[in-house]
């Protein structure tokens, strides 16, 4: 019995070991397969090899699709991320090295699967679908779905095309011609200047926008209005405040109107195809309205030739249908674009199911969503009853992207095939490196892709040899240099001393639309802003000069404008109701904080060093403009630098009670044009003054002060004693898991007992106290750089009236101004 003991105990022993073998190779499988997965910021330790820089990419040959690769990676190193080294022999031995994990999506790829999804199966999901549900990627959408509705049509979804009754599985196909449809334009120079036909053809611009940049949507349309032309406009159902706004200047003209209906429309989503879709049978039932062609733009499109040399180019091809393909052959498209795989849109999000069969029988097509349709096609797709047209409507309805290819497909296979021109009239600044970084993964189961802004230099991109009248992308938030100088082009130059020619204004905040689109933050920095304001007034500087006014405000700032000046963000503009029945508008400078030390060779090169939330890797910028940051928040630093010497720097975060909160490495590339990174720290952050500093071999290069908002509001309502914990700083005082406290003799920091002390007693604030402490902190980062009154104040008249100065967003700004009809037909 005693040797069958020994090998039941050995047998057990085994089995405990086997078990712990297999657990770590399972361990490893998942790491490798998350590390090849990742889509957004590239590859980890990535081989040693000559690294280009983003702004050198090539571009792509694709050059209007914006669906992603199906295999994509990028280098990472000293170019978009930062490679934060493990060891560099340039810190201290007591220094603790991490290496800082690049930030993935818990949904990831695998196998370089574009849009595959991986994510809990549901335990409980309040409904009993009408089958089993199948496949993976169906299974993840129900686990990750937010509401039971979208949970229940999901399943409606997948167990319909599980029974084959979803999908149609053949088409026919009216085209006469084979083989691929490429037929294209040159346009002629010589056309321009010609006169027009004695009937020219009318044009009715879709105008598709969403968001806040009111003053862009008013520029594009002055440059492209003219009165035999029509302007419908649908805006996005989130953006009440653009809305209201275009509806207030379209009641002057008889020729632009606004959907009565709205849509939300997401990016890669079915309902943009549907909301197109709507908007052409408004257009047909429109008898007052005899137009030609339907062109659609978006807010960040701008015209690249005047509207006769278009109406002249239509004029000459105007039975002809300008759509751009991909370029590709179809089997290659229809893997990139996700056609063979099934998606359902519900929660404003685009969820993927699982794969699908292409229809028979017909030639699938597409590549740009943007084009130029004639009244005869326009009316084809929306009323006619023929199957090809039904089902392939049916067949988008569960498409991704759909909108760049529905039309393609429909015409490419219907009797008027011969009518498609492979251009849609409109250059699309491409650049692959930058704009494929999978940055709609939130909203849809696929990495895609976004054109870049316009930028000065990006102008020569405009010269082509094929017909175009349209580029995008255009931002005046990011650059409005390149729509000067697209103006000069079109309409000559405007004089020097054209008031607001440099200047930008873009609104973030409306009463009108309540204060649910703001965060804690805002809320708070807003409402500080006028409280430290009206005390700068009446400051005894102000007094001894006579222009000292006593104003308060005991309501919420009605409106935020942030402010532009030759393409430099100047600061907030705050409009705030006083006593004495008067309105405000007060200028929020920011103070630089931003330090450089001189060096030589290598460590020269760093230009800035930036720290912010929301980064936008694609245009390089902080879309948090203001850089307002919270306790809550996760801030990036950014640093920007000139092409040099390969080098090696630290990167150190120091909080208000001089906490080191992280540090790290970075390699930067010598082509390396910027590097970032967002250190994973504990939150809550303890507000106060923050210091970031770049060291080279621990000499410092740059440093850069940024401020934690104490908040004074908390889920929209004033900060009660339960919601102190915000102030206090992270558990234990730990923003990682290691400690670099060890760096304090190297850094020279101070003693950190009193200054924690005071720290501590300012998280205990409330009331009055908390606004002084809040007031005290954004004043040393913001000064007031102007007021000014709506209309002339009788109560203060040293104050200028807003449209006197240069500044206030209530001052000329005739580029974007809304006028009244030129002889002409023109606005400008």
């Amino acid at each position: 019995m005693a040797p069958n003991a020994r090998v039941l105990k050995l047998g057990r022993r085994y089995k405990y070991l086997a078990a712990a073998a297999l657990a770590l190779l399972l361990i490893q499988g998942l790491v490798v397969w998350s590390f090849s997965g990742l889509e957004e910021d590239g590859e980890i330790n990535a081989p040693q090899r000559r690294n280009r820089s983003p702004d050198k990419a090539e571009h792509s040959k694709d050059p209007d699709s914006s669906a992603g690769r199906r295999s994509w990676r990028a280098r990472v190193v000293g170019s978009e991320v930062a490679r934060v080294t493990r060891d560099t022999k340039s810190r201290p031995k007591q220094s603790t090295r991490i290496h800082v994990p690049r930030e993935t999506w818990p949904n990831l790829t695998r196998d370089g699967d574009t849009g595959s999804v991986e994510g809990p199966h549901p335990t409980d999901r309040g409904f009993t679908p009408k089958c089993e549900i199948k496949g993976k990627d169906a299974l993840s959408a129900l686990a990750r779905a937010n509401t039971q509705k979208c949970q229940q049509e999901i399943a409606n979804v997948v167990c319909l095309h599980q029974l084959g009754q979803l999908m149609p599985q053949s088409l026919p196909r009216y085209c006469q011609i084979t083989g691929k449809i490429t037929s294209g334009l040159q346009w002629e120079e010589s056309d321009v200047g010609a006169p027009l036909p004695e009937k020219p053809l009318r044009v009715v611009y879709m105008l598709v926008v969403h968001g806040r940049a009111l003053r862009q949507l008013k520029r594009l349309i002055k440059a492209i209005y003219h009165k035999d032309h029509f302007y419908y406009i649908h805006v996005d159902q989130r953006s009440n405040y653009l809305h209201n706004k275009v509806i207030e200047f379209a009641q002057h003209y008889t020729n632009i109107r606004v959907t009565p209906w709205r849509m939300i429309t997401i990016w890669g989503g079915a309902s943009l195809l549907t909301m197109y879709l709507r908007s052409m049978q408004d257009l047909l039932e429109m008898a007052d309205w005899p137009w030609d062609y339907f062109i659609n733009l978006s807010a960040t499109d701008y015209p690249t030739r005047t509207n006769q040399e278009l109406v002249l180019f239509l004029s000459k091809y105007r039975d002809k249908n300008f759509l751009k393909s991909h370029g590709r052959d179809n089997a290659r498209f229809i893997k990139k674009q996700g056609l063979d795989r099934l998606f359902h849109e519900c929660d404003s999000h685009m969820w993927r199911l699982g794969e699908r069969k292409i229809p028979e029988g017909i030639v699938l097509d597409g590549g740009s969503d943007w084009f130029a349709l004639t009244h005869k096609f326009v009316k084809y797709v929306t009323y006619t009853d023929d199957v090809l047209v039904s089902e392939l409507r049916r067949f988008y309805k569960y498409t991704l992207l759909p909108a760049e290819s529905f039309f393609h497909t429909v015409l490419e296979n219907s009797h008027d095939c011969n009518t498609l021109v492979d251009n849609n009239l409109r250059v699309t600044n491409w650049n692959r490196k930058l704009g494929c970084r999978c940055q709609y993964k939130h909203i849809v189961d696929w990495c895609g892709c976004s054109p870049n802004d316009f930028k000065p230099q990006d102008v020569i991109r405009l010269q082509l040899s094929r017909p175009t009248f349209f580029a995008r992308k255009f931002e005046s938030a990011v650059n409005q240099e390149v729509l000067d100088i697209l103006d000069a082009h079109l309409f000559g130059e405007l004089k020097p001393s054209t008031p607001g020619l440099k200047g930008y204004w873009e609104n973030v905040y409306d009463s009108m639309e309540g204060v649910e689109g703001l965060t804690d933050v805002t809320m708070t920095a807003y409402a500080s802003f006028t409280r430290f304001s009206m005390q700068d007034l009446h400051s005894p500087e102000k007094t001894s000069s006579k222009t000292a006014c006593s104003y308060s405000a005991d309501s919420f700032p009605s409106s935020v404008e942030i402010y532009f000046y030759d393409d430099h963000f100047q600061g907030y503009l705050v409009t705030q109701k006083v006593q004495h029945n008067e309105t405000l508008e007060i200028w929020l400078m920011p103070r630089g904080t931003m330090k450089l030390v001189d060096q030589v060779a290598a460590a020269s090169r760093i230009q800035s060093l930036e720290v912010g939330t929301d980064w936008d890797p694609k245009e390089r910028v902080f879309r948090n403009f203001g850089g307002l940051i919270g306790p809550l928040d996760e801030p990036l630093a950014m640093q920007k630098w000139t092409h040099g010497l390969n080098i090696t720097v630290t990167v150190v975060w120091i909080d208000p009670t001089y906490i080191i909160a992280a540090s790290y490495d970075i390699a930067v590339d010598s082509e390396a044009d910027f590097t970032q990174y967002k250190p994973p720290l504990s939150r809550p952050l303890r507000p106060g003054v923050w210091s970031v500093r770049l060291l080279h071999f621990w000499e410092l290069l740059a440093e850069v002060k940024f401020l934690v908002v104490p908040l004074t509001f908390r889920k929209k309502e004033p900060l009660q004693k339960a919601d102190r914990w915000l102030h206090a700083g992270p558990p234990r005082g730990q923003y990682m898991e290691q400690n670099f406290q060890s760096l304090s003799g190297i850094l020279s920091l101070p003693p950190r007992a009193e200054i924690e002390k005071d720290a501590d007693k300012k998280s205990e604030l409330l009331g009055k106290d908390l606004e002084k402490w809040t007031d005290n902190s954004l004043s040393g980062f913001w000064s007031v750089g102007g007021v000014c009154t709506k209309t002339v104040s009788a109560f203060c008249p040293s104050l200028p009236v807003c449209s006197d100065t240069h500044w206030s967003s209530l001052s000329p700004d005739p580029k974007s101004e809304m006028v009244m009809t030129r002889p002409d037909g023109r606005l400008r």
